[in-house]
Order: structure tokens, then C-alpha cells, then sequence
């Protein structure tokens, strides 16, 4: 089975990935939204796991933190916003995570990388007083660990453009129980007001640190304050000196060029949080998407990355096949909510709200993917409101031989969907559909080059149609 985009089930709802090798598995920590939620965060931490040796093999490891398990939380008033695991000198795991109404480090701890972790502590100084608490402290968010040896390396910050207050990301040093800072916080780049002629100058730090290290290199992974792209910086040390790298992806993949005008969103893009994780030869970088309209529903995606000889690392776009490792099979059929392009011809958009500081629903006329049931509810995902000039991309696949496209369609509608290799191209197929209540499968002949191609599915006609899923058939079929 191949692995797509998102790399977990279409009604699971992880952003902000941390991803971590422990062992023969790869382990995914993140926070929990909630299907159509009205906030972010709004769940427990769960887990989800993969054998390094089949990225599509994803396991629910259940339940790993609640909300309500933080003592200045026991109500379960608070959100659990983004965390992040290590491995202690001790050998156990430590979960690092801040609450929504609090400025300190919250740590919980298991004997295993999907717990379940219970409560540890907050980091403190000597003196017990809890970093974010103490007088002159900058508040503390979205923590990023790394431990080497006896110390970990705490990163952590959000800095809003035109905060003075908020000087940049912070690395805090603490000692082997965890929780002990053993050195005070140092700021390792400039926050927006402080940016002012330096190479972080419209990439600045906002929030969602992230840090590993790969070779004699530490990589700070964050999202810049345009929001929808995850920077990097560079450094031979993890306490400072750190230089600009470039931007590794886009959630609307802005600044690619290499399918489409480097200035042209082709998603809704919103905030964004992940990683770099090596999983054997490979490196990638995990990262989120917006679903369901808003900025309050969002998925975890993965994109294999190069680092170079003299450690860049170039934006990658965003795609369907992912973690899978190359292009997916140009045959079989596919669910529709791997979309990595999602737009609308008539009306461009940059973000979930049309542009930033507008609201976190898009209007009407844009397409998005939904699932039906309550969250939780194991019922597929699908694009909704596709109506006329809404187009739905997926990049890669390996063709050989396409005879045939297919696609399961309902919704009040009377038009046909239009196949492409490009998102202006011309059509290659015309499935005409009609209105149905039920999903209901049409297909039709469709004359598509051999080779790696990408596939756009253009709605042409009045009323609005809800994508369930296509099938590509070959001459074999």
C-alpha cells in the first residue's frame, strides 16, 4: 500500500508534528484538533506510530496525556498546545508542553515513547520559581527539546510582529532530572522588531520551535510570521550563532515555481508547525494543513527533503505521495482528500480567512475537505463544495498506460469534471456528472502521457459537487 498525504487517516486531525525515531518506529507527537472544532487544540494528546520500514503502516497508539492530567488544569478549561518528546539520560521519555492560559513549561514522563506519560513537573530554577513566572521573563510557548548527554535544550517563544516585548526564540539549558535550568535563557535570533537589517528580515521567528541536529549541524525548524511556511536556521552550536537557511515548505506552497508562478497560492494556507526527522537514508520534514475552511481543523503532512553537502536544504513542494518515497502507482483509486492543490479559478486566496487578521473561515465560494459524522467518527473524508472553476491537484503519480479516469460524486449538480496534468492546462478528460444524493461513480476515457504526471480534477457547471474519490484505470485494467 502506498503512503499518502496526509500520512494518517483522513478523519484524524494531528498538526504541529514532532516526528521521533525511537527504535525500529517512527512516533509522532502533536497536538489534537478536533473535527470542525471552534478553537485549536481542543483534544488530548494521542499518538501514532509507523515502522521505519513501511511509512504507510501508521498505528493509533491511543490516548497518551489528557488535558485534564496537568494539575493548573484539572478542569480541562485549557487547551494542550503543541508538545514535543525526548529521551532523558535516564532512558525514560519526556513530554514538554504548554497550556493555553499559562506561561510555564509543563513536563510529563513514561517508560515508553507512547506512554502513557503522567505528570512530572514544571521547569524551575534553583530556587523552584518556574521559568515564564519569574519577574522579567519572556512567556513561554510551543517548547522544542534536544537532549545531548546530561542536558537538554529547551527552545521555546512566540513573537508577534510588533512586539517589543518579545525578543526572539530562547534556548534554556537544563540538567538530568528535566526539569532544573542549569543555564538562564539565551535569544538565538531576532524577533520582528529587532529584525531590521538582518538575513531573518520577512522570515522572522513567530512560533513552533523545532530543533535536531544532524552531523556536527542543529537545524532550528520554526514558523516564520508570514505564518504558512516552516523556516530553518543553522548553527555548530545549539545556543546560538545560528544563521538563516530559507524556507523548507509552504502550506499553500508559495515560492515554488517549478509547477506554477512562485507568487501563486495553491492552497489555504494558515499557520504551520513541524520537523525534520532522518528515518534511514532519508530526511523529511513534517508539517500541517488546513481543513474543513478554517484554521481549526488541521492534518499532518510529510515531505522527503535533500540536505546538501554544505548543509542548505531547498523549499520542497507539497504533495500527495509523501512519505511514500517516490510518485504513487498511476493506477487504482484514490481517496480525493489527499489533495496537495486545493483552489478556485475565480477567486485566489492566500490564507483560510482570505488574508490575515480577516477571520478563520473561508467564504463560500472556495472548495475544502470535510468528513461526515462527529469527530472521531471513522467516516472517510472528502472535498466539499466543489463548484464552477474549483479544482482539486495531486502530485505524483507514475503512469504507464491511463486508458481511463474515474470519479464517486454527489451533490446537486450538473456539469462535468475536467482532467489535467497541469492546473491551467487543457483537458485530457471530460467526465460528465449528474445530481445525485448518493456517491455515485462516473468515468470516461482520458488520453494521459506516460511518466510521472500530476493529475487536476477541474468541476465545470452549475450547482456544487462533493469528491469522494477517483480512480485512474490502464489498459490492463
Amino acid at each position: 500500500m502506498p503512503a499518502y498525504n496526509p500520512y494518517l487517516p483522513g478523519w484524524e486531525y494531528i498538526p504541529d508534528g514532532e516526528p521521533h525515531v525511537f527504535g525500529d518506529r517512527v512516533y509522532v507527537y502533536g497536538s489534537h484538533d478536533r473535527a470542525g472544532g471552534f478553537a485549536y487544540c481542543l483534544n488530548d494528546y494521542v499518538c501514532w506510530s509507523a515502522p521505519v520500514s513501511d511509512l504507510s503502516d501508521w498505528r493509533y497508539e491511543g490516548v497518551i496525556y489528557g488535558r485534564n492530567d496537568d494539575p493548573l488544569n484539572v478542569s480541562g478549561a485549557a487547551c494542550l498546545y503543541a508538545p514535543d518528546v525526548t529521551q532523558g539520560p535516564d532512558g525514560r521519555y519526556y513530554l514538554y508542553y504548554v497550556l493555553d492560559r499559562e506561561c510555564c513549561v509543563s513536563v510529563a514522563v513514561s517508560d515508553t515513547p507512547a506512554g502513557r506519560y503522567a505528570f512530572y513537573g514544571y521547569v524551575h530554577d534553583a530556587s523552584g520559581a518556574l521559568l515564564g513566572h519569574r519577574p522579567g521573563d519572556e512567556p513561554q510557548f510551543d517548547p522544542g527539546v534536544l537532549t545531548e548527554g546530561e542536558n537538554t535544550y529547551l527552545y521555546t517563544g512566540f513573537c508577534a510582529i510588533g512586539d517589543r516585548s518579545r525578543t526572539g526564540p530562547m534556548m534554556t539549558v537544563l540538567g538530568p532530572d528535566m526539569l532544573t535550568i542549569v543555564r538562564e535563557p539565551v535569544t538565538i535570533m531576532p524577533s520582528q522588531p529587532y529584525s531590521r537589517g538582518t538575513e531573518y528580515e520577512g522570515h522572522e521567528f513567530f512560533e513552533a520551535s523545532s530543533i535536531r541536529r544532524f552531523g556536527d549541524l542543529y537545524y532550528f525548524v520554526y514558523s516564520s510570521v508570514v505564518m504558512h511556511e516552516l523556516c530553518y536556521a543553522v548553527s555548530r552550536r545549539p545556543d546560538g550563532d545560528f544563521h538563516y537557511g530559507g524556507v523548507l515548505v509552504s502550506n499553500c506552497d508559495l515560492h515554488i515555481s517549478t509547477y506554477k508562478p512562485a507568487n501563486k497560492p495553491m492552497y489555504y494556507g494558515a499557520n504551520n508547525h513541524g520537523g525534520l526527522v532522518r528515518i534511514g537514508d532519508e530526511t523529511y520534514i513534517f508539517y500541517h494543513r488546513h481543513t474543513h475552511g478554517t484554521n481549526f481543523s488541521r492534518q499532518g503532512m510529510a515531505e522527503r527533503v535533500e540536505i546538501a553537502p554544505d548543509g542548505s536544504i531547498a523549499q520542497v513542494e507539497m504533495t500527495s505521495c509523501g512519505l511514500n518515497g517516490g510518485p504513487l502507482p498511476g493506477r487504482g483509486e484514490y481517496p480525493a482528500y489527499i489533495a496537495c492543490n486545493l483552489l478556485y479559478e475565480k477567486r485566489e486566496s492566500l490564507y483560510t480567512g482570505g488574508s490575515p487578521g480577516t477571520g478563520f473561515w473561508l467564504d463560500g465560494c472556495f472548495p475544502r475537505i470535510l468528513k461526515d459524522g462527529a469527530d472521531g467518527d471513522e467516516e472517510p473524508a472528502y472535498i466539499a463544495n466543489m463548484t464552477d472553476g474549483a479544482i482539486a491537484g495531486y502530485k505524483y503519480f507514475d503512469c504507464k498506460g491511463v486508458r481511463r479516469v474515474g470519479v464517486r460524486v454527489r451533490g446537486y449538480c450538473h456539469g462535468a469534471f475536467e482532467v489535467r496534468s497541469s492546473f491551467d492546462g487543457p483537458a485530457l478528460a471530460r467526465i460528465p456528472i449528474v445530481s445525485s444524493t448518493i456517491w455515485t461513480d462516473y468515468e470516461a476515457e482520458a488520453s494521459i502521457p506516460d511518466g510521472v504526471q500530476a493529475l487536476y480534477l477541474a468541476y465545470r457547471g452549475p450547482g456544487c459537487a462533493s469528491l469522494l474519490s477517483f480512480v485512474i484505470k490502464t489498459e490492463e485494467d
